[in-house]
């Protein structure tokens, strides 16, 4: 389980608190310079599993290893391996982000000079140079959310936790915050990244895994995942009910919607399939109105591993 090519190692992690069990006997390997994302309902453990591995609490059983060190007997390794941000974020209010930045180095003990290059340079980076100078108080949830992380990054950590980082921001400071995510991968650095966001898992992650109710209920990569889910299908509509009854009668096995003209018919998506769908249609001269693909997409793959419906707060944006 665990190798030098791992960034993070779990085995059989359990956590309880009285008698709720939360983390149910976790596996996990993220393998180095990569995007994990454990993707999860509210409640289902992703919290408890960042505060475990960050050494923010301990685990009743189990054992892993952050960094090449292990959680249990190398501790202060593993936190100065690593840097945690998003939920429970460290900024100070009071202070501006330059000084906030200042702090940080202060705390890492980096000598002064070497401090405000650092800060200097992650303001820059995280395109907070106009801001620098005025109180956190004053800055949007992005701003912030971006100075949270360029604090993180100030002791240049390996291994970053980022919990539900964009967790109420708006589309656009997402995307930027996607971006320094890719950007700090491309560097080296691993990201364990927890959201309720499929698309962000979607968009980020090298390997996702999906917690329900404190286990892992699968692991994959995103296409991965994708194909263990049934409900491809091809969704074909109509100019009149003679074109919907004549392709009904030649295709069998569809579900057919009289009031929309429309048939669904089952297809893995591919090329080949449609190429010889689109030929039986033409051979009896069927007119399509519209044709569109459906492929399973994470909202698919969620529903069906933990039957969860969104109400429960798994959302796609």
């Amino acid at each position: 389980m665990h190798t030098q090519h791992s960034a993070i190692a779990a085995t059989g992690l359990r956590k309880s608190f009285g008698d709720h069990v939360v983390l149910d006997g976790i596996d996990l390997d993220v393998p180095r310079g990569s995007v994990f994302s454990l993707l999860g309902a509210n409640g289902a453990g992703k919290t408890t599993t960042v505060k475990v591995l960050s050494t923010l609490i301990r685990a009743d059983a189990g054992s892993a290893w952050v960094a090449g060190h292990d959680l249990t007997t190398e501790p202060d390794a593993v936190r100065a391996a690593i840097g945690v941000t998003g939920q429970f974020s460290a900024v100070d209010n009071l202070l501006t982000g330059r000084e906030n930045l200042h702090l940080m180095a202060d705390l890492h003990h980096l000598p002064r000079g070497d401090g405000k290059r650092r800060a200097g340079r992650l303001l820059e980076q995280f395109d907070l140079v106009e801001a620098a100078g005025k109180p956190v108080s004053t800055y949007s949830g992005g701003m912030r959310r971006r100075l949270d992380l360029a604090m993180t990054l100030v002791g240049s950590p390996r291994v970053i936790f980022l919990d539900e980082p964009t967790t109420g921001l708006d589309p656009r400071s997402r995307r930027g915050m996607w971006q320094i995510v890719r950007e700090l991968v491309a560097g080296g650095v691993t990201i364990f990244l927890t959201t309720q966001y499929l698309e962000e898992a979607d968009e980020l992650a090298d390997r996702i895994a999906v917690l329900d109710r404190g286990r892992l209920v699968a692991e994959g990569t995103a296409d991965q995942l994708k194909r263990r889910i049934p409900g491809g299908h091809v969704r074909l509509r109509f100019a009149d009910p003679l074109g919907l009854d004549a392709a009904a009668r030649l295709l069998g096995e569809v579900s057919r919607d009289d009031d929309a003209l429309t048939l669904r018919v089952p297809s893995d998506g591919s090329l080949r399939s449609l190429k010889t769908l689109i030929d039986r249609l033409d051979d009896r001269a069927i007119e399509v109105d519209e044709l569109s693909v459906h492929t399973p997409d994470l909202d698919d793959v969620f529903l069906a591993l933990t039957g969860n419906p969104h109400d429960e707060k798994v959302t796609s944006r």
